[in-house]
């Protein structure tokens, strides 16, 4: 049975980053963009990275520019645009597809374990969150409308039945 430990994916510097390197660790995965109504949710996302990192809790961020072409720019853009609007200290990815033929293996796994609303796979829209356990298994999902801080509730849950 797969989990997300058995992927892999691009870091925006483009080093390739082994999943299995964060086993053990609580994971919220994103889909991000950097032209989006809910682009001010990286400072939630940060927020809650500070407050959990400390007691293994890790923020992946993956741009997607598959909504509204909202994430044009490359990946030094990105990393420019995330560190000097929203101080983003958590993990960024390369830009990936999360839907589609061309959908990253990652989101495919996601979406096939924590389908949306009414059973539907496919991500409706930037800032998507998954939470993954620490076995690396998929916990919930959660809709772009959901703030970062909503989901801490659940975060504490998964740290305290470790």
């Amino acid at each position: 049975m797969p989990t997300v430990f058995d992927f892999q994916n691009k870091s925006l510097a483009g080093a390739t980053v082994d999943l299995a390197a964060y086993r053990g660790n609580v994971l919220l995965i994103v889909n991000t963009a950097s032209q989006c109504g809910f682009t001010p949710q990286y400072k939630g996302l940060e927020s809650v990275y500070q407050q959990f990192k400390d007691r293994g809790v890790m923020v992946l961020g993956f741009p997607c520019n598959q909504f509204g072409a909202q994430e044009p720019g490359g990946a030094d853009e990105i990393g420019a645009f995330c560190e000097k609007n929203y101080g983003v200290s958590f993990p960024m990815f390369d830009k990936v597809e999360v839907n589609g033929d061309n959908a990253d293996p990652l989101f495919k796994y996601l979406k096939q374990e924590a389908p949306g609303v009414m059973g539907t796979q496919a991500i409706k829209w930037n800032f998507t969150k998954f939470l993954v356990k620490q076995d690396g298994t998929v916990h919930s999902r959660y809709a772009p409308t959901t703030k970062p801080e909503d989901i801490t509730g659940d975060i504490e849950t998964l740290l305290k039945s470790a």
